[in-house]
């Protein structure tokens, strides 16, 4: 059950990256890139709200450290 919602977080998340027509910024590769790595290791930690949490938090602290990328 865990293998499934890993694989379809990051189909999701790969279709959400390239669904950009022009370059993405940093915050944008930022942001996905954290959502994947925290879900998995929500996913690794607990069950689904653990993977849903780590998501959430990898796409938060990715975003600020793209947008700290972008600001350079």
């Amino acid at each position: 059950m865990k293998s499934r919602l890993l694989i379809a977080a990051t189909a999701a998340s790969l279709m959400a990256l390239t669904g950009c027509a022009s370059n993405p910024t940093s915050a944008q590769i930022g942001t996905g890139a954290g959502a994947v790595v925290g879900g998995v290791v929500g996913s690794a930690l607990g069950g689904t709200a653990a993977t849903v949490g780590g998501a959430a938090a990898g796409a938060l602290i990715g975003n600020e450290l793209g947008k700290r990328q972008d600001r350079r």
